[in-house]
């Protein structure tokens, strides 16, 4: 197949400037000649992109028109795979609606539409009500997403959250269903999620503070000024965030905080309106636990007692401190319960054993149990949200890399399931003609990382196909083995899909995290090479024709091997990457620094964390040797991953590379951390991505 490459007789922008600074601690030496495309004034560039100084744009400016001169001779193929990849998007799609008291209520898009439309009806075929037109809501701005939609209990009103730039700062809003009228209640820098008191008169809602931390929770009545809005709960810890939801019972809001180690709930009585938080369990050192409100009882997901992949317990609602916690689900080592949800008659969890997820039934007065499972070697299940309590039923969601997602409603009694919605492939998907496996490769250790694979059935596994493989490894995140129908533009070309999952995640339980953070972190990257090689070993691929791909930890990932073992690799994607790990991590001003700590260690005051982030941060680790094609992409709205960590990256690897490449940078100027936010808009973003994978490989071919 012919496949468009990179146009390297586009000159390399001029070198940006080194202005070398210095920081010293337990007796090294960190150089950093490029800190100062960090901007002074980078919070205010958050919630305006236009403070950005002008310096720095030019710096990403032309970047940006050198990718998309280098890349110029990809144009027509990424029209092409927007093309393809939208063909695949049923253009009128509609959420299954859920109900709620004498409502269905549903997202769904309308034909050529970029953004939801948050809707209901009437139960039993009543007439729809728009309440939220997206498409409307984001006409003449660079980006726009909604971010929560919360119905009032008397189904008038309609708490709802935006975000206009991409930097996660949301607007909170309130509309009146009757008259389709915002009310005048307008909420400032929000995380975007809202919870209702029982008689809507008020909500809550969580405030982000200076730094871009959720750390207080707010009560607004409405008509209020925000500004005199009561501080519920404040959480002083900058290593600490919090969330807020309802329980499913709509009894109580729960306070959740965490610190990537630990946990901590309250519960706010949403029927009291002067109601105060109360505490569950005090904090521990190393304790995680979230509950499920149920009558006189919590039920409490937890792995108290060194019961790691975690275990449930229950305790009585009038005095639930830990001492008073029963054993219900005991703990059994390697099936890692990852979330609980209560009915009024039955317990679901969602648990996973080597890498395989089911969900388990549970009548709560019986204790009897039966387990919804499937046959594929690797597959994703995962639990929808339901608005109601008293039911026996519930709703789950199945994909595997081949079979596009199925969403049913299941009968906790009868066991009677009913497909309500598989998702359409416009364009036509025959999962027949591709071939899903999971695979083990050796790490270094002996660890056994599971592999992910898709590629169609007709892939000659003789070495000669290409491989895109992608993994993640970090705060215990599992990658899952679910269906992307955009996976199917390389596939339908040749490539083989791999997804590596590397220790860091959860994929094989908590040890499996633990043997991928602070001094194992290390572990992430042999294990993501090992699973590289292994494959070209097994022949599904060769080494030189691989491209890698991750983002955000996952860009870290990337930014690490490319230091690692650049020779293994054709292309690195590197999306929104995690690369100035030492920088960032001796920063405690910066919005994630802090709960960070416990994710990589604390280089501030940890001489061994420091040498150990040391040894494989990606930008201070970059070496005079040859590098493979590398794509970097940053938002600059970010509040995750800073724009500068990237821009950073590429003027040292341009600097200190001794060949290979091209190395590109791509800076969204219009959005942050997730790109760009209309779900076409979105797919220009992975068309380019994709490109650039195929462009590697045809370089890597020309160079051979």
């Amino acid at each position: 197949m012919n496949r468009p490459g990179f146009d390297l007789t586009h000159p390399t922008p001029a070198a940006v400037p080194a202005r070398r600074t210095t920081h010293a601690a337990h007796g090294r030496t960190l150089i950093d000649d490029y800190g100062w495309l960090r901007a002074e004034n980078w919070q205010e560039v958050l919630k305006d992109p236009a403070a950005l100084p002008t310096e720095i744009r030019e710096v990403l400016e032309r970047e940006n028109r050198h990718a998309e001169a280098v890349l110029a001779p990809t144009a027509a193929l990424q029209k092409t795979l927007v093309k393809e990849m939208r063909g695949r998007i049923k253009e009128d799609d509609e959420d299954v609606p859920q109900t709620d008291g004498p409502f269905e209520y549903y997202d769904r898009y309308r034909e050529g539409g970029e953004h939801e439309l948050v809707c209901r009806r009437k139960r039993a075929s009543g007439e729809e009500e728009i309440l939220l037109d997206g498409d409307a809501l984001a006409k003449g701005k660079a980006f726009f997403e909604i971010g929560g939609a919360e119905i009032s209990p008397d189904h008038s009103r309609l708490a709802w959250s935006a975000d206009e730039r991409g930097s996660e700062y949301y607007t909170v809003r309130v509309r009146d269903l009757a008259s389709g009228v915002d009310l005048p209640d307008v909420i400032e820098e929000s995380d975007g999620e809202m919870v209702w008191s029982a008689d809507g008169a008020s909500f809550l809602y969580i405030r982000l503070d200076e730094n871009h931390r959720p750390s207080r929770v707010y009560r607004h009545h409405l008509g209020q000024d925000p500004s005199k809005d009561e501080l519920i709960f404040e959480e002083t810890d900058p290593g600490w965030f919090m969330n807020v939801w309802r329980s499913r019972s709509r009894r109580f809001a729960i306070i959740h905080l965490t610190d990537h180690d630990s946990a901590e709930a309250h519960l706010l009585d949403l029927h009291d309106p002067a109601s105060k938080p109360r505490l569950v369990a005090a904090r521990e050192n190393g304790l995680r636990y979230d509950v499920e409100h149920h009558g006189h009882r919590l039920f409490i997901r937890t792995n108290a007692d060194g019961c790691e992949d975690f275990k449930l317990v229950e305790a009585p609602l009038s005095d639930p401190a830990r001492v008073n916690w029963k054993d219900v689900i005991p703990y059994r080592p390697g099936r890692m319960i990852t979330r609980i949800s209560a009915f009024m008659n039955h317990l679901v969890r969602l648990e996973r054993e080597n890498c395989l997820p089911r969900i388990i039934i549970r009548d709560i007065s019986s204790g009897e149990e039966h387990a919804i499972a499937f046959d594929e070697e690797a597959y994703s299940l995962s639990l929808h949200g339901s608005r109601e309590f008293d039911t026996t039923n519930m709703r789950f969601a199945y994909s595997s890399m081949t079979t596009p997602e199925e969403t049913y409603d299941y009968d906790m009694v009868t066991r009677a399931r009913v497909l309500r919605k598989r998702q359409t492939i416009p364009s036509g998907h025959d999962p027949a003609r591709y071939v899903t496996r999971r695979i083990f490769a050796k790490a270094l250790d002996g660890a056994e990382v599971p592999i992910s694979l898709l590629y169609k059935k007709d892939t000659l596994l003789d070495g000669r196909a290409p491989l895109f493989i992608t993994g993640y490894g970090s705060y215990g995140h599992a990658y899952p083995a679910s269906f992307s129908s955009r996976r199917l533009s390389l596939v339908d070309r040749g490539f083989v899909y791999a997804i590596a999952h590397v220790r860091g995640g959860t994929d094989k339980g908590w040890g499996w995290y633990k043997d991928g953070k602070l001094q194992n972190k290390p572990n992430t990257f042999s294990d993501f090479i090992a699973a590289t090689r292994h494959l070209a070993a097994e022949k599904f691929t060769t080494e030189g024709r691989i491209v890698a791909s991750g983002g955000s930890a996952g860009g870290m990932l990337m930014g690490a091997i490319a230091n690692m073992a650049p020779a293994l690799f054709a292309g690195i994607i590197a999306d929104v990457p995690f690369v100035d790990v030492m920088n960032t991590i001796l920063d405690a001003t910066l919005p994630l620094t802090p709960p960070e700590w416990l994710e990589w260690g604390d280089p501030i005051t940890d001489p061994k964390a420091y040498d150990t982030m040391l040894s494989y941060s990606p930008y201070d680790n970059v070496k005079s040797q040859a590098y493979p094609a590398i794509l970097a992409l940053g938002g600059l709205t970010d509040p995750r991953v800073t724009y500068w960590e990237p821009a950073k990256w590429v003027a040292r690897l341009r600097a200190t590379m001794t060949g290979g490449g091209p190395v590109l940078l791509k800076t969204n100027m219009d959005a942050g951390h997730g790109g760009a936010s209309g779900r076409f808009d979105s797919l220009k973003d992975t068309a380019l991505e994709f490109a650039f994978a195929i462009a590697a490989v045809a370089q890597a071919e020309t160079t051979a």
